[in-house]
């Protein structure tokens, strides 16, 4: 497979054409995970694409459905090395550029999704989101992003991280194009008002306590009830480390056969998590069990007690770290990062990044999640509030 650009890795010669639909005239860039009929799914490693029946000869229900509502094919996108990673290098293909801020990291594993619709390549860009593969750099490049309850799309015909929490997202410029992708990808289901709105404190995320302010003078008044809840730095850091235990084995599970077996030529960061994955022994993922189940009851008894409930949470601890950030400082960004990421991937919950704020003239994120199964209430909740911060 050869590069045409630092987003794409596969370019449609000519475009896909397609019936007429609610997506018709929208441009489609797929993450180089999901299998498309007659084109190599790569999985951002040579080593994967040599190593794998090539083309691919079934595409994703997903894909599908996109082609079926009238969006364009223009080609495959960048992902990290089998999509474990949030920072959106790949050693093999290239770094997509960040084009809201060329110094900083554009963000994985979805990077090549979210830099081609941030430029304006395309309209659409269809990801997964695993520990935060959507939301992440949906915050470093200023763009709409979602992940669905888990569940909620199919997962058929992709190359899975770990199934327990994988969930097909996707990123937009703008809300109105994420709601048509919404209508043609989530199931119908009764919506419920998120009339009642939960505000974190993150301890340790100064920047958070200063974004917020404006944002809540304009948000209060569209809700009932306003509630602040305190997240400590030590809750986070348990559900961190519960998530990246229960999806590190199960990583294991579904890739360790192939690793050991072609012992592929990974970046080194990611050659070290797959590393640490294999030590991981079944008494880690019991004791992570039990954090995450009481993360979960946390959750659901404290912060989103009902339905009509919303939260407001910074996707990430601010703007995208620079691209010659220390592999060390890189390192204890990523665990606050996954602070921040992993209650959705615990409590199988819908989160939408809102392109909102800006950090060190650079854009970054402000998230609503919902419980889950309220993805349709999470968007009608944020098309009403997108209204007042559209920029």
């Amino acid at each position: 497979m050869t590069v045409k650009s630092p987003e794409f890795v596969y370019i449609c010669d000519p475009p896909s054409k397609n019936a007429q639909g609610s997506l018709s005239g929208l441009r489609l860039g797929v993450k180089d995970l999901f299998h498309i009929a007659g084109i190599p799914t790569g999985a951002g490693n040579p080593e994967w694409l040599s190593s794998h029946h090539q083309p691919a000869d079934v595409t994703s229900p997903v894909v599908s459905a996109l082609l079926q509502a009238g969006a364009t094919l223009l080609g495959k996108t960048l992902t990290d090395e089998l999509a474990y990673s949030l920072e959106g290098l790949n050693q093999h293909y290239g770094t997509p550029t960040n084009p809201k801020a060329p110094n900083r990291i554009p963000g994985g594993s979805s990077s090549g999704s979210a830099v081609a619709v941030a430029n304006g390549s395309i309209d659409i860009g269809l990801g997964t989101d695993t520990g935060g593969s959507i939301r992440v750099p949906a915050s470093y490049n200023g763009l709409y992003g979602f992940r669905p309850s888990h569940g909620a799309i199919s997962c058929k015909h992709l190359v899975a991280l770990s199934p327990r929490f994988d969930t097909v997202g996707w990123l937009t410029r703008d809300l109105p194009t994420m709601k048509q992708v919404a209508e043609v990808l989530l199931p119908a289901s009764t919506e419920s008002s998120l009339s009642h709105l939960v505000v974190c404190n993150i301890e340790g995320v100064e920047s958070w306590k200063q974004a917020r302010q404006q944002l809540l003078k304009a948000l209060t008044s569209q809700f009932l009830s306003v509630k602040y809840i305190d997240l400590s730095d030590e809750q986070l850091t348990k559900a961190s480390a519960a998530f990246r235990v229960l999806q590190g084995r199960e990583i294991w599970r579904v890739h360790g056969p192939w690793i050991e077996q072609q012992q592929p030529n990974f970046a080194s960061d990611i050659s070290d998590r797959f590393t640490w994955c294999k030590s991981l022994r079944e008494i880690d993922e019991e004791q992570a069990e039990i954090s995450a189940q009481e993360f979960v009851n946390f959750w659901h008894s404290h912060v989103l007690p009902s339905d009509n409930h919303v939260l407001i949470i910074p996707t990430t601890p601010g703007a995208a770290p620079l691209l010659d950030m220390s592999a060390s400082a890189q390192l204890k960004y990523r665990n606050r990062l996954l602070g921040l990421t992993a209650p959705a991937g615990l409590t199988e919950s819908p989160q939408i990044n809102l392109p909102y704020l800006e950090s060190e003239q650079a854009p970054w994120g402000v998230s609503l999640l919902a419980r889950s199964s309220c993805d349709r209430s999470l968007l009608t909740c944020v098309h009403k509030l997108d209204k007042i911060f559209k920029l």
